[in-house]
């Protein structure tokens, strides 16, 4: 009785450990990793992703060309000025003969040339009106490609610690069951235990080590998908040396180690009515607004174009070619010439109204979508408040007594192995259940902390997502 209370004790290691667990905080506990691994927390991760995201690195690059847009957009119609001379002459008789052909030196004749569009209408500043209104879309862009990274990289490192946590409790299974063979091993060796009790109880540990295996698979591609978002080489890592013990197998080489609080249960300290207001500033709708704005400023541009520009001629010319007159009285050396030209488009109006109703059309079709983007936005809302609201009972189920009831499942069975009416793989069996029960936890736990941030992408209201 004394060597069956001894096992018992060993085999329950799992529950103690897992409150050790619970005292260092799942999410903190070092695991034995092969070295090399960048440890991270959220806080240095969300931090990384501002500098080196390059979703967020193109979108600012949008802004800067809505900026040298905008430069274009307010500038004058460029001047156009013209040069030249007559290169060659000849003269014609009137029997058809042709005399005094010649080429013409530019020192001889010379014309010279300016022509300015001089638009009507205010064109220039509902030119730059429209190219501010790209800008204010541009930013917001960033700022919702920023929403959505974060939202991306919080989920990838919530489920992270969600598979880190998991793997704790693995590993912790794993680590008692190693001292209960290593007891039973000197018993077989002192001779108070048959051999068979050894085998079985090898065997039965098996799916412990496949749960750790799982575990560590769930992990490895958690924290490859926070490496990701960091614009981090995931795969730039030295792969880890295979177990030479053959009933276990090693952890994988990670490039990132998440750690985190995984067992906090934060709130989001706003009301319901609150977020719901919250969600018409949200980066998205904000950018669908913006679009609308800067299509009723192209409407206007559009519209503008009922003035006609006057487009304005000057030249300028020289010549040193003998143009006297046969009564004059006096040799000209040269002869000046100057010119002032205005023209007017003509016939513009079908092509001015066809070039209005396509931009009122496309600010029509804007303005939809924008209204469309807000009522998106607020089912995204009640679509994250439900899950928030779901969760959080969830998680209650399991920190209000779920895990203690299993607990207590467990150690009335060993009571029950102690009187001898339970054998010992009735009792991993009972473990079993109590780890599935701890993993089904944390997984509620990892369900609600993503809600949170959840929550935050779908109002856009900023420190809702858990600081962990």
């Amino acid at each position: 009785m004394r060597v069956h209370a001894l096992l018992a004790m060993l085999v329950l290691t799992g529950p103690a450990l897992a409150q050790t667990q619970r005292a260092n905080g799942p999410g903190m506990t070092a695991l034995p990793l092969p070295a090399g691994a960048r440890v991270l927390s959220m806080e240095e991760a969300e931090r990384l992703l501002v500098e080196r995201n390059l979703l967020v690195v193109a979108a600012q690059r949008g802004v800067d060309a809505a900026r040298a847009q905008r430069l274009v957009a307010s500038s004058l119609p460029p001047m156009q000025a013209t040069v030249g001379n007559n290169i060659a002459e000849f003269n014609e008789a009137r029997n058809g003969t042709l005399r005094g052909a010649r080429f013409i030196s530019p020192s001889n004749n010379i014309s010279a040339g300016l022509t300015v569009l001089v638009e009507l209408g205010g064109k220039r500043e509902l030119r730059r009106r429209f190219a501010d209104g790209n800008i204010a879309v541009a930013e917001a862009q960033v700022m919702d490609t920023m929403r959505g990274q974060l939202f991306t990289l919080r989920q990838n490192f919530i489920g992270a610690l969600n598979a880190r946590a998991n793997l704790e409790v693995a590993l912790a299974n794993r680590g008692s069951l190693d001292r209960t063979e290593s007891l039973l091993r000197r018993q077989l060796t002192d001779g108070a235990l048959p051999e068979g009790d050894l085998l079985r109880f090898q065997a039965s540990r098996l799916p412990f080590e496949a749960d750790v295996t799982a575990a560590a698979q769930s992990y490895a591609a958690a924290v490859a998908q926070v490496a990701v978002a960091l614009a981090l080489d995931a795969a730039a890592i030295v792969p880890a040396p295979l177990s030479r013990d053959p009933m276990r197998v090693a952890l994988p080489a990670v490039a990132i180690d998440v750690r985190g609080r995984f067992d906090s249960m934060p709130e989001p300290g706003i009301s319901r009515g609150e977020l719901g207001d919250a969600v018409q500033t949200r980066p998205d709708v904000l950018v669908a607004a913006r679009q609308a704005n800067a299509a009723g400023a192209n409407t206007s541009l559009a519209q503008a174009q009922r003035w006609r520009d006057v487009t304005v001629n000057g030249g300028w010319s020289r010549s040193r070619l003998s143009q006297d007159l046969p009564q004059s009285s006096q040799t000209l050396d040269a002869t000046n010439q100057f010119t002032l030209n205005l023209s007017v488009p003509l016939f513009t109006g079908q092509i001015t109204r066809g070039n209005i109703g396509a931009a009122q059309g496309q600010q029509a079709q804007i303005e939809a979508q924008a209204t469309n983007a807000l009522l998106q936005a607020r089912a995204d809302f009640a679509t994250a408040w439900s899950a928030y609201e779901q969760s959080r009972a969830l998680l209650r189920l399991y920190t209000g007594g779920a895990l203690n009831r299993a607990e207590m499942a467990y150690r009335s069975a060993e009571q029950a192995y102690l009187t001898g009416g339970r054998s010992l793989l009735d009792v991993l069996d009972a473990l079993r259940t109590l780890n599935a029960t701890r993993v089904a936890g944390n997984n509620a736990r990892g369900q609600y902390l993503t809600a949170l941030a959840q929550l935050e992408y779908a109002t856009g209201v900023s420190g809702l997502a858990p600081r962990l």
